[in-house]
């Protein structure tokens, strides 16, 4: 066993202490801090974000210039207790780049509220719909380009979780290829944007 001996010697008349002091748990403490402090120094450079202060002064040669907003397809889920339906809209930043465009809701999909039928629900109007505006508005439609569109996605508190699902399976819908993947990607990243 581990340990450190430390003998106090007899003189003087004194009995010789001999006290042994146990090294295995500091040994098994030091293991552990080292372990932690090496796995948490990789996780800090990770969490990093490099960030760029603008701070007033002498205007420098290197200005940067303004970046427009990427183009985005809103889907609003219009869920009324007169009207249910959806609304896709193309817009960059705040600005409407598009008129927007009404997808009626089928009556036959709709559920009561806080309950799920056993058949999954489907929206193939609205998967339909916006297949055809990413085919004719889509920014990232090459096989070559690494970055997928951005649709928004906004709902009420209140939609059951099988009808977002059905939602966020429509804008999956339209496929592309995509580098490096070996079978089409679903063209649009989703956003939720809860009202």
């Amino acid at each position: 066993m581990a340990g450190v001996s430390v003998d106090s010697g007899g003189k003087g008349g004194r009995r010789s202490l001999d006290s042994e002091i146990n090294m295995i748990p500091m040994i098994d403490l030091l293991v552990c801090c080292i372990s932690f402090l090496l796995l948490t120094a990789v996780w800090s450079h990770m969490a990093r974000v490099n960030a760029d202060a603008q701070v007033p002064g002498p205007p420098s040669t290197d200005q940067v210039e303004p970046q427009t907003p990427e183009k985005m397809l809103h889907v609003t889920m219009v869920t009324t207790s007169d009207d249910e339906k959806f609304v896709l809209e193309w817009r960059q930043g705040k600005t409407s780049v598009e008129a927007p465009i009404d997808v009626p809701r089928p009556h036959a999909d709709r559920v009561a509220p806080g309950t799920c039928p056993a058949e999954p629900v489907r929206f193939t109007d609205l998967a339909k719909k916006i297949e055809a505006e990413w085919t004719a508005r889509g920014t990232y439609r090459g096989a070559e380009a690494t970055k997928r569109d951005q649709a928004v996605l906004h709902t009420d508190n209140k939609v059951p979780f099988c009808d977002l699902i059905a939602v966020i399976d429509a804008i999956y819908q339209p496929k592309r290829e995509y580098p490096g993947a070996k079978k089409p990607v679903p063209a649009f990243n989703v956003t939720f944007s809860v009202n």
